[in-house]
């Protein structure tokens, strides 16, 4: 394992993730855990940008920790924890400030799309911008860069993240010696729109997502109300255009797929029946970890244990690592 690639992930605990969330970017993380050492963190400083409310972050906190255990995160090689439970993340941060360039933080794609939102709007192009979200990539530097990460899986959209981690590395390594790997972003397979229930992006913002550990009731009630065409059951339908059958083929196998492609190509299955059958495969899929996460929900005691042994192997390293950092900065 001395030789393996380390891979790092966070995820900010801004409430429950949905279906898409789970296709795009949980799943594939559970089945890296299985064969790589992964570090990943519940970014609770992250989240203080935008949630003042320690009972709302804590309880976000054990959401995340309970949806990924109940996923089947590999615990022997994914080290699990809390990203403020690791004290020296302050410390880096703060170091980091000092070889980064004002400018890069500048060209940030969030603090970019404030300010255009403001200039819109004809206000102060710096409402609503604390100096958290300004710095917001130091410190996402800093989590990448203090456990050596090598791969970092991300969305298309936040590459950006892990450029600057790069950046700040070679900004620092040319001042101070070889000191940072430099990590590389993993962009995850092109696996197409997930739609919500109007067709579009699944996506919080357009209110048309399917919590992931929706209740039994809630989800087939969420499932039914997916906007179809008015295609009758006995015309032929193209899969491909269907919310219905772009969501079933990720939970399908090979076999099932294919017959629900020609099931709708040859016009032998109506909307109504085809949610039916989707319902029945994400409910069979997902009821058994829905199941652990409910009891983990229900004895966060366990939540607080695994979380508090992620953080002692995790600030290991990281105690390891800022001791040398702090060596090259200030003798």
């Amino acid at each position: 394992m001395s030789n393996a690639k380390v891979v790092l992930t966070g995820i900010k605990p801004t409430g429950m993730p949905h279906l898409g969330n789970y296709i795009g970017a949980l799943k594939p993380l559970i089945e890296q855990s299985a064969t790589h050492k992964t570090f990943v963190f519940i970014a609770d400083l992250h989240a203080l940008n935008t949630i003042h409310d320690a009972d709302t972050i804590k309880q976000h906190t054990y959401e995340i920790a309970a949806l990924l255990l109940s996923l089947g995160l590999n615990t022997d090689n994914a080290i699990l924890f809390r990203q403020s439970d690791i004290d020296v993340i302050y410390k880096l941060n703060t170091l980091l400030m000092n070889v980064t360039p004002k400018g890069l933080m500048n060209r940030a794609h969030s603090y970019k799309a404030i300010l255009e939102k403001n200039g819109e709007l004809g206000d102060d192009p710096d409402n609503g911008v604390n100096m958290g979200l300004y710095t917001y990539p130091v410190l996402m530097s800093a989590d990448i860069l203090l456990y050596n990460a090598d791969i970092v899986p991300v969305g298309a959209d936040q590459k950006q993240h892990v450029e600057f981690a790069r950046d700040i590395a070679e900004y620092f390594n040319r001042a101070y010696g070889n000191v940072f790997r430099l990590p590389e972003p993993q962009i995850g397979k092109d696996i197409g729109l997930i739609p919500g229930l109007d067709g579009r992006k699944m996506s919080k913002s357009y209110d048309n997502t399917i919590p992931l550990f929706a209740p039994e009731a809630e989800l087939k009630k969420k499932i039914m109300r997916i906007i179809t065409d008015s295609k009758l059951p006995n015309e032929p339908k193209n899969p491909d255009e269907s919310t219905i059958y772009l969501l079933y083929k990720h939970f399908a196998n090979d076999v099932e797929i294919q017959n629900m492609r020609d099931l709708f190509n040859q016009g032998k299955i109506g909307y109504g029946d085809a949610k039916k059958v989707l319902f029945e495969k994400i409910n069979a899929v997902l009821s058994g970890p829905r199941e652990k996460y409910n009891y983990l929900m229900a004895h966060t005691n366990e939540l607080d244990k695994i979380l508090a042994d992620g953080a002692m192997r995790a600030r290991a390293v990281a105690d390891k690592n800022i001791k040398h950092i702090k060596k090259v900065m200030l003798g």
